[in-house]
């Protein structure tokens, strides 16, 4: 009956022109061909197409056709259908109206989800292909187009991250991946053996371009990369971004010349496009680029070798600030590798503080302050930690000197202040034993130790918060009583004992007193409540410090007060053993001006 119903349709409309086809002859055609490939008629279906009398029908209305075809290729596992379903797609994308077809394709590409979607973006990669070559007019719209259409629906894939997931490749992101790069080859090598340069040309020139830097970004911004002792040549995601690159060089845009005018007030785009596009959308996939080129060594030997260490940290610091805003794990950890990839190229003390002016040399390591006090991720805390030490290194004396004022200004975290305390007590050793230098004696030293040697809230200060940065407060000033006399007063502290006294030492003797009174009356109240929460085993809650600390059983919550007044006794052990210095010392060098 359907194989009937379509011959009829078929029989009107081979006496009509093409141009008298009506709306109602469309949906009878595309009604009666569904029924058919339903019903299983597909034979009598593939002798009706390929008849020469229908071709002109087949032309205009067989589109309707592909949707059908294509749901069966997915759903139909019996071998023989399948063969015949294929051989109908062919038949269907080399007969219909190209334009048509082209928009039927696209709409199929765009409607499934999950794992359907890579299933169909593979099947009809190559009809698609072929659709845009039959194209006369409009080729690099419809370049763009249906790879703007496959880039979208590709970013909605979950990005494989172990190798077991690279491996295994569920949702087949990195099949398409490898589709993909064959489905654009034969546009790159149009561009290529274009020699007018003509705008057409150009405009599919721009298409790729485009295609590249949104792969760039998703999924190779996200990608994780095995080890290169696993690859050989067995990493689909690095092979891909390989392909990138190399179609980049291939259009005109080598890697070099895109990251290093990247940011820089003269474009290298010949469109306003791009332009606005470079400000807005671009800083993710050029990080990327740079990423792949610096740290997986892709196409790096297209660098030109006369370009200093110092330099190439100089523009990878912009994308090195783009990762590290991000929060995705596995894109933060990436500009861990580019800051250490640029860092290990450079000397010790050798990076002038002048790139300190720049702004990125500024937010990079209050970038790295985030993660080691946020990321979940011990292993990521630890290299950052690791990172921020380098960069310190690298830095010559003004520039370890401004970045410590920065950084104890904005972390707002004891223990990253006790790390950068302890770093100004390794400068401070290193300019009294070996090299003079001014930003770490005198009075620029003197400026520095005012944000060291004080209580943010005075004597009112959370000492148990602020434990870290006090411990290693005190250190530091013990340090600089036992190395520098008062007669020799290198570092200028002796000159500013009295307002280290006053702003520090004094009101830490307050707050000592305050606090361990306080947490000794917690403790007296929980040894008293926990004999009546013992009977009814209950948990109890005691608040310290106007906070409630979490409920939990009374022996573990005096392991906490009592751990909190050890802190507190160390505190004071210490700083008892500093005013002790400092009093041995102002005696010696009195004895010494009598003497004299």
């Amino acid at each position: 009956m359907a194989v009937e119903e379509l011959q009829s349709v078929i029989k009107r409309c081979q006496i009509l022109e093409e141009r008298d086809f009506k709306e109602e002859d469309f949906g009878l055609f595309q009604l009666a061909g569904q029924r058919c490939i339903d019903e299983g008629h597909i034979d009598q279906l593939l002798e009706i197409i390929q008849n020469e009398k229908n071709k002109v029908i087949i032309k205009n209305m067989g589109w309707n056709l592909v949707g059908p075809v294509v749901r069966c290729l997915l759903w139909n596992n019996k071998e023989d259908d399948k063969r015949k379903y294929f051989l109908m797609l062919d038949l269907l994308t080399k007969l219909c109206n190209p334009k048509e077809l082209l928009l039927g394709l696209l709409e199929l590409i765009e409607e499934p989800s999950g794992k359907q979607i890579s299933q169909i973006i593979l099947l009809l990669l190559q009809p698609l292909q072929t659709v845009i070559q039959k194209l006369h007019s409009n080729k690099a719209y419809s370049v763009g187009l249906a790879l703007s259409t496959i880039w979208s629906q590709l970013s909605l894939l979950p990005v494989p991250y172990s190798k077991e997931q690279i491996q295994t490749d569920n949702y087949g992101l990195c099949q398409c991946c490898k589709a993909l790069i064959e489905f654009t080859k034969p546009f790159v090598e149009e561009v290529i053996g274009n020699k007018e340069n003509s705008l057409e040309n150009e405009k599919l020139k721009d298409e790729l371009l485009k295609f590249c830097f949104k792969n760039l970004k998703c999924p190779l911004l996200t990608a994780q990369f095995l080890e290169q002792s696993e690859q050989a040549g067995n990493d689909p995601l690095r092979c891909f971004a390989s392909e990138i690159i190399g179609i980049l060089s291939a259009i005109g845009h080598p890697f070099p010349k895109m990251i290093f005018n990247h940011g820089r007030k003269k474009r290298t785009w010949d469109y306003l496009e791009f332009e606005e596009e470079e400000d807005k959308q671009l800083a993710d996939s050029m990080a990327s680029l740079a990423y792949l080129v610096f740290v997986q060594g892709i196409s790096i030997d297209q660098l030109p070798m006369v370009l200093s260490p110092s330099y190439l940290l100089q523009f990878n610091m912009g994308h090195i600030e783009v990762f590290l805003q991000r929060t995705e794990e596995s894109v933060f950890s990436k500009g861990l590798d580019l800051l250490e990839n640029g860092l290990l190229r450079i000397e010790d003390n050798s990076l002038l503080h002048h790139y300190l002016e720049i702004k990125s040399f500024l937010t990079v390591p209050q970038g790295l302050v985030k993660i080691m006090t946020l990321c979940p991720v011990e292993t990521l805390r630890k290299k950052s930690l690791a990172m921020l030490q380098l960069y310190i290194n690298k830095l010559d004396c003004q520039g370890k000197y401004t970045l410590f004022r920065c950084l104890l200004n904005t972390s707002n975290h004891s223990g990253v202040e006790a790390f950068l305390i302890q770093n100004i007590k390794n400068q401070i050793d290193i300019s009294l034993k070996r090299t003079y230098n001014k930003w770490f004696t005198g009075p620029q030293l003197i400026s520095l130790l005012d944000l060291v040697l004080f209580l943010p809230e005075g004597a009112e200060t959370d000492l148990l918060q602020n434990s870290d940065r006090i411990m290693a407060s005190l250190n530091l000033l013990r340090y600089l009583v036992i190395k520098d006399n008062e007669n020799d007063n290198q570092t200028g502290l002796w000159t500013e004992l009295g307002k280290i006294e006053n702003n520090f030492l004094k009101p830490l003797h307050t707050g000592l007193n305050m606090s361990k009174a306080h947490y000794e009356a917690e403790i007296k109240n929980s040894q008293e409540n926990s004999q009546e929460v013992q009977k009814s085993k209950d948990l109890c809650s005691i608040t310290v410090g106007g906070e409630d600390l979490p409920n939990m059983p009374p022996e573990m919550q005096l392991k906490v007060l009592h751990s909190a007044l050890f802190t507190f006794d160390l505190i004071e052990s210490v700083l008892a053993r500093v005013e002790e210095l400092i009093e041995i010392k102002r005696s010696t060098s009195e004895e010494n001006t009598g003497i004299k």
